[in-house]
């Protein structure tokens, strides 16, 4: 018969893709149920009330139009609908395809049945395959892997959220319309179960019996797989595991496969009490907590308590007597096992013939270990027993009472263990590589000494004294050519040989009276050993190394090994070089990815790479958690230097336990990472935590204080951030590690990833922590819960300082770049506060204000433009006095007759729109003066700490404008085509230096707007009437109560004409040029020598108008008489 599993048989290799592919689809679902979004969880009262609307069970499906009705109701809700899709879709269709791919194993693996059934592979029936050894293993994997599956999901992803992440699915996606969907058949396997992974939680009644049996499946197959798993020994194990008491622990994965099984045919659990004694007499006779898969422990008092026949048959196990029993022989084992193993691991005691000599002992010795470690782990775990299950409670306190259950004592066990067993496996290997060489050197040595022996009898060779003797110089002869024809290939006919061979030798030497003669008595011994090594040598054979393997599984501590790893840390704080032993563990732990890899391996299906990087990945994690205590006590240290770099001026000769952190660094494990990786990863990952905490509470701000504590908590966070960079500078030798390079790069990306967090908040489509390029899985960027409206430290910041330079209690004076209290005149802040802001958050915290900053002026200038179109243009009283004024003021070039009253008129009759728009005008005219001042700050820094880069730049700014302006003059010269991103990348360094000017930015796209150069005049004017001019301090505010800032206005008015088409402007420059002229002349008509102060305003609009946009001042002279500007200089 052709093997079942060989490339050329169909119906083993459908079995074995299908199996491979369950073992996949676990994986992918283990690594999803990470990822699922908090909102669908609706855990919180905003969410609630935010998403309650858009976020629907199954519930759904009963009136589909009456929730879309809802939604079409309102505009706002349509609105955040089509947010949450654009943000969520992408992690919706993955776990749709998940889900999707558990309903297509169930379908797949019942057509292979029914295929098996009807005889498609020939000469194949379900009877057949369950006689083939590896067609018995996947059958029954394949039932068992699907159980696994479900109870999987129903653990990692609750019933409700898989409800509403199918809803949400089937709204947004367009599956539902396509004829081959099959949503239903999902939602119908996937709808809730009613059970909860929550301590304490109430089980559903059937539960998960009624669950597994959503999809029909064959009840033959069933229980013909169960009559397999209850009786074979499908994997062999049983000869890994020669003692009776060790059989539970040889057939452990076999009980688990059974355990899940048997949920598909209940009745067995309920009534059938002969079976299911038989079952736990062979199964769980003294076991009670098994692992499922990867580490999944369940409690069988638990899981069985609802079944009859399960219950009874289990009590046996459960007797106080027989618990007491299996924890007092597990107790005594562990006395004698640790003296045993550590005295087996002392330098220089496995030697090789040691081994060699005591194969089945060593193996004996693994296997207690390895049995007693796993019976304790599991029976002592915290996850097996429900605290609040009274019974569970007593079970668990007897087990530990019991068994004088010491977690350091069983840790050190594993460790031992561990590391023992690599001893021997690695020695072991050697040995087997070794192994033909060296029986062939001993043959070798064995044959020429009898050849010499037989020389010597010849009596030919002299000094030897010894008679010639023809019979025994054949004889000799002959031996050493029996020698020479032994053969390597035929080991048993070899050894039995070897044997026959000693034995001649021993009785030669006692017949012929050879004793006498020392020499030939030296050279029968040593032949005799080498024959001995001979048959050593031929009993090293791999099936060892197999039993080793097997005896040696922690697959089941996949999950419950992170209940010691606070033990491990501890014994690598007292102990640095206990990271050696600790290695022997990992790569014990990393046998447990055998498991789920074997089927995908031998289906040579390309999910290998997927899920072997999914399982290594989690225990790479595991392996850096539990090693991060290095950088932490490193940390520790670093405090302390901290302290004192900080507070104690002088430079302090601090000296960081030497020798400690050399332990530290030489971590001596080789895993595939690199541990020299590891331990920068892990000194990255302190850095990150430690210096996110710093920000995030060194950045809160109190509204109400007065003075602001702005400057000095930048102050403070100055001397923080200075303190650990100085200190990383301090230890960077010690540890061998580039401290500036790691400072920058984490420091950076912690700032860039709560500048994109805060920016988020702005965002349509948000960011998220999976998409963001500076969060990462190793080294996780900490998120804290907001303290007020902001999301970040960034945010707060920001917002802190938006608040002291409010334009509605600080008057900015341009020339001295500073901002004063509109009442007290006090100074509040100036450009030093920028220069704070670069000494604490370094140039990144600066560009990231600006960013955010940038985010907020595109947030202002929408909602202005949406009140300006919802509100001011559908007012109609409003629009006619736009109308009345657009007929008064044409043409432009003239003159307005009776202006003051005209003006005045319009001004009064539109007051009541003015209030809303002057506040979004000055606060993005304040923004705007904030990011100048930023971009002063980056350019003076960058050109005092990088010139080289400075002058690149603005080399390579010029040289771009002038060939791009050039292409406009004559399209034929080149210009960089769309695909090419020289002009967005170079935009980045050149805000990153401060060479932009952030004015001439286009923050939005708009439409025509109609009026819109009328209402941005009348606005100017109806502001005028409030500002006086000052020689010292040029446009200022009349009245504290009726705040305007000079500076933020313009600012403002000009940043929102930019984002218009420039005609815009242009009238907009008319109208006030054509007022100046109006109002001018109607003073001189009226002979008024001095210039009125809202001329004086208007021209002082059109100079800071040419000043700020770096425009000739022909732009205002095409407007204004220059005789006028020459008059205002005067004043001036």
């Amino acid at each position: 018969m052709v093997d079942f599993l060989a490339e050329n048989n169909l119906c083993g290799q459908a079995i074995l893709r299908i199996v491979s592919r369950g073992n996949a689809i676990i994986a992918e679902l283990l690594r999803l149920s990470d990822f699922i979004p908090a909102v669908f969880r609706l855990k919180d009262r905003s969410d609630q009330q935010k998403y309650g609307d858009i976020i629907c069970d199954f519930s759904y499906f009963k009136g589909p139009e009456y929730y879309e009705g809802k939604l079409e109701a309102k505009p706002e809700l349509q609105d955040l609908d089509e947010e949450f899709r654009e943000n969520n879709i992408e992690i919706l269709s993955r776990f749709y395809l998940a889900f999707e791919s558990v309903h297509k194993y169930i379908v797949d693996l019942n057509r292979y049945l029914d295929d098996l059934y009807e005889g498609v592979y020939i000469q194949q029936t379900l009877e057949t395959v369950l006689l083939n050894e590896d067609g018995k293993q996947l059958l029954c994997e394949a039932l068992y892997l699907y159980g696994v599956m479900l109870l999987v999901i129903d653990h990692k992803i609750e019933g409700e959220v898989r409800e509403r992440m199918l809803v949400s699915y089937y709204r947004y996606s367009a599956a539902r319309s396509s004829a081959d969907s099959n949503l239903d058949d999902i939602c119908k396997l996937l709808r809730s179960t009613g059970y909860s992974s929550q301590p304490g939680a109430k089980r559903p009644a059937n539960y998960p019996e009624s669950y597994f049996q959503r999809v029909p499946i064959s009840a033959t197959f069933i229980s013909m797989v169960i009559g397999r798993l209850r009786s074979d020994d499908i994997y062999n194990q049983v000869s890994a595991y020669p003692l009776p008491e060790h059989r539970s622990t040889a057939l452990a994965n076999q009980s688990a496969m059974l355990y899940v099984c048997l949920f598909f045919s209940p009745s067995i659990l309920q009534t059938q009490q002969a079976k299911m004694r038989e079952i736990v007499d062979k199964y769980f006779p003294d076991n009670w907590v098994i692992s499922i898969y990867m580490g999944i422990t369940v409690n069988l008092v638990e899981a069985w308590e609802p079944y009859k026949a399960a219950k009874t048959a289990l009590n046996y196990t459960l007797d106080s007597a027989n618990i007491k029993e299996q924890a007092t022989r597990y107790a005594a084992s562990m006395e004698t096992l640790r003296p045993q193993v550590q005295q087996l691991l002392k330098e220089g005691f496995l030697r090789e013939e040691i081994i060699l000599d005591n194969i089945p002992k060593l193996l004996n010795c693994l296997r207690d270990c390895n049995v007693a470690i796993r019976w304790l782990m599991l029976h002592s775990a915290e996850s097996a027993y429900d605290p609040n299950n009274k019974r569970l409670r007593q079970m668990k306190d007897q087990v530990l009472n019991d068994s004088k259950y010491n977690p350091k004592i069983l840790f050190q066990l594993l460790l031992d263990t561990a590391q023992f067993e690599f001893t021997l496996k690695e020695m072991f290997k050697q040995m087997l590589t070794e192994k033909q060489i060296k029986w062939e050197s001993y043959k070798k040595e064995g044959s020429e000494r009898m050849t010499e022996l037989a020389e010597v009898f010849s009596g030919v060779k002299p000094l030897t004294r010894v008679e010639k003797n023809e019979n025994l110089q054949a004889w000799f002869r002959e031996i050493s050519k029996q020698i020479e024809s032994l053969n390597y290939e035929d080991s048993t006919a070899a050894g039995r040989k070897t044997v026959q061979l000693i034995q001649a030798l021993v009785e030669v030497q006692e017949f012929h009276q050879l004793e006498s003669n020392l020499q030939v008595c030296q050279f029968l011994a040593d032949t005799r050993k080498f024959l001995h090594q001979m048959i050593r040598t031929i009993n090293i054979k791999e099936e060892v190394l197999i039993t080793m393997q097997i005896v040696g599984d922690l697959s089941y501590a996949w999950q419950i090994i992170d209940s010691f790893t606070s033990i491990m840390q501890e014994s690598i704080r007292v102990n640095p070089s206990m990271v050696t032993k600790l290695r022997a563990t990992f790569l014990k732990l990393a046998s447990a990815l055998d498991l789920p890899l074997l089927r995908i391996n031998q289906a040579n299906s390309a999910d290998l790479l997927s899920v072997s990087q999914f399982y290594s990945g989690e225990l790479v994690a595991y392996v850096r958690k539990v090693l991060q205590i290095i950088p932490e006590s490193m940390f520790t240290s670093l405090a302390k230097i901290i302290k004192l770099q900080i507070h104690d001026i002088m430079e302090v000769p601090t000296r960081l336990d030497k020798d400690k952190l050399k332990d530290y660094s030489q971590l001596g494990a080789r895993y595939e990472v690199d541990p020299k990786q590891l331990l920068e990863d892990g000194i990255r990952k302190e850095l990150v935590k430690r210096v996110a905490y710093a920000l995030h509470k060194g950045l809160i701000f109190n509204p109400k204080a007065k003075p602001s504590e702005l400057m000095p908590k930048l102050k403070d966070m100055a001397a923080t951030m200075d303190g650990f960079y100085r200190s990383f500078e301090y230890i960077q030798d010690y540890v061998s590690i580039y401290g500036l390079k790691i400072w920058q790069e984490e420091v950076s990306r912690i700032i860039n990833y709560n500048v994109e967090q805060e920016c988020n908040s702005f965002l349509r489509t948000k960011i998220q922590d999976w998409q963001s390029v500076y969060q990462s899985t190793h080294i996780p960027i900490p998120k804290y819960p907001p303290v007020d409206e902001s999301a970040t430290f960034i945010g707060r910041l920001c917002r802190e300082i938006l608040r002291i330079t409010d334009p509605k209690v600080t008057c900015y004076i341009d020339q001295m770049n500073t901002w004063y209290d509109m009442r007290s005149h006090q100074e509040v802040t100036n450009n030093r506060l920028f220069s704070e802001i670069q000494g604490t958050l370094g140039t990144f915290g600066l560009n990231g204000l600006d960013r955010l900053l940038c985010f907020m002026i595109v947030k202002e200038l929408q909602n202005f433009l949406t009140m300006l179109q919802k509100t001011i243009l559908k007012d109609k009283a409003v629009v006619d006095v736009f109308k009345t004024m657009l007929g008064a003021v044409n043409p432009v070039q003239g003159i307005v007759a009776n202006a003051s009253k005209v003006y005045a008129s319009a001004v009064a009759k539109s007051q009541k729109i003015w209030g809303a728009y002057l506040e979004a005008i000055m606060k993005v005219g304040q923004m705007q003066i904030l990011r100048q001042q930023i971009a002063n700050e980056l350019n003076y820094s960058c050109k005092f700490d990088s010139k080289h880069l400075a002058a690149a730049l603005e080399n390579l700014n010029k040289s771009l404008l002038a060939d791009i302006e050039a292409h406009y003059q004559d399209p034929s010269l080149p210009y960089p085509k769309e695909d090419n991103t020289l002009l967005y990348e170079i935009t980045a360094y050149l805000e990153a230096a401060g060479i932009h000017n952030p004015l001439n930015k286009i923050y939005i796209t708009t439409k025509r707007l109609p009026y819109f150069p009328i209402i941005n005049f009348l606005f100017l004017i109806a502001q005028l009437p409030k500002l006086q001019y000052s020689k010292n301090q040029g446009m200022t505010c009349r009245k504290a109560t009726d705040p305007v800032d000079w500076p933020p206005l313009v600012l403002g008015l000009l940043t929102l004409l930019k984002q218009f088409h420039s005609r815009y402007t242009q009238q907009f420059l008319a109208l006030i040029g054509q007022f100046i002229r109006s109002i001018m002349e109607q003073c001189t008509s009226q002979k008024i020598p001095d210039m009125p102060s809202d001329v004086v305003g208007a021209l002082m609009f059109l100079e800071d108008y040419v000043k700020y946009t770096k425009l000739s001042r022909k732009v205002a002279e095409a407007h204004v008489p220059s005789f006028i500007f020459d008059e205002f200089r005067t004043i001036l």
